[in-house]
């Protein structure tokens, strides 16, 4: 087998996927285009009804050439370049995200009329790979900016927040609800009324701990949206929750050491071409990982990447065969959402090819662009 070699099972995905329109019937799920952009995932995700979220210009032109409706698309990223704005509002992009005087106006000018989605600032939840604080404002700007989109011939459509990635406390959409009430209260008050919660991402798939059930974040979601002042339409923007669990990472051991008292294990894939999440989160998320000799006598080891980074590894002590040697093979689940989409050829190395999966056929298998 050539390796790495990211397997993604579509039947997976879409389970996910119509798993969250089981739960959340009147919420549309618009897919983060940028956790998984692989055109085979895109195609089944639109093949069952999806929606999509984008990042780019670029992001809209994959979508296009696979025949989704432009009208549909959200435009969640609050600060965009300007050529961006104009190819995606030509293109028929209608719903863009901002967050400053500066975007609104950058919208005005190559986005006219379009909807503005005001993006919330949400406070730190304690999610697996959280917000920096890079987007969003409070609810007081959030009024000053929508009440500005309006004088600027834009329509103030909708309100948006994210609780961070890999949200493990369902109770995290709890204040960020509470603070979308507020806004459209004060809203009330200068004759705007919204269209649009965007409930954004962070609902969590299986890495070391099984993540509470969906209906758990459904209910919370539920009781902060019955309480706002009236009804609107609501969206949510999952990516690792839809593509995470499909997709399953082989490597090649390509070498072992004992150093320190510790045993690595060398693979070919590490952090720089297809597990950067290792990096941003500390090591803390728990790929489960197996391997081709499946010995009953087991040990434990550090697994790193092919590079000569010293941070390029992937995970601290975990259990494998003891007499796992060269050539073998590893085995790291979870691995769709994030892993090909960050990759590089730092060094040299190759990023994983796709594979592609549907009732137990290989459908496809190509190399990732990057």
């Amino acid at each position: 087998m050539r390796t790495p070699v990211l397997v993604m099972d579509l039947s997976v995905m879409e389970a996910a996927y119509r798993r969250f329109t089981a739960v959340m019937p009147s919420t549309a799920v618009h897919y983060a285009t940028k956790c998984n952009p692989h055109r085979d995932v895109l195609a089944a995700l639109h093949s069952v009804g999806c929606g999509f979220e984008i990042a780019s210009a670029r992001e809209l032109d994959e979508l296009i050439a696979l025949g989704v409706d432009p009208s549909t698309v959200l435009y969640s990223n609050p600060v965009k370049p300007e050529a961006h704005v104009r190819a995606a509002h030509a293109g028929g992009v209608r719903s863009f995200a901002f967050d400053s005087m500066e975007e609104a106006a950058k919208l005005a000018a190559s986005a006219p009329g379009c909807n503005a989605i005001v993006r919330l600032a949400a406070p730190s939840g304690r999610s697996s790979v959280p917000s920096e604080g890079k987007f969003g404002v409070d609810p007081d700007s959030a009024v000053r900016l929508l009440v500005e989109a309006r004088a600027r011939g834009l329509c103030p459509f909708g309100v948006a927040f994210h609780v961070g990635s890999q949200m493990l406390r369902p109770k995290a959409w709890r204040s960020p609800l509470l603070a979308v009430r507020y806004l459209m209260d004060r809203l009330d008050d200068v004759g705007i009324r919204l269209q649009l919660v965007d409930l954004g991402g962070g609902f969590p798939a299986r890495y070391g701990d099984t993540p509470p059930p969906l209906e758990r974040y459904a209910a919370v979601i539920q009781r902060g949206l019955k309480a706002l002042p009236y009804p609107v339409q609501t969206v949510i923007e999952p990516g690792r929750a839809i593509v995470a669990e499909a997709g399953t990472l082989t490597a090649t051991v390509i070498g072992t050491a004992v150093r320190g008292g510790k045993r690595w294990i060398h693979l070919d894939v590490g952090a720089f071409n297809g597990l950067m999440e290792s990096l941003e989160t500390g090591n803390r998320l728990r790929f489960p990982v197996s391997d081709s000799r499946g010995s009953t006598v087991r040990d434990r080891f550090h697994l790193t990447g092919p590079t000569c980074d010293s941070q390029d590894t992937i995970l601290f002590d975990v259990e494998l065969s003891a007499d796992l040697a060269t050539g073998d093979l590893v085995h790291i689940a979870t691995a769709g959402a994030y892993t090909t989409a960050y990759a590089s050829t730092f060094n040299g190395f190759d990023v994983p090819a796709v594979s592609c999966i549907a009732g137990g056929s290989r459908t496809t298998q190509r190399l990732i662009e990057i």
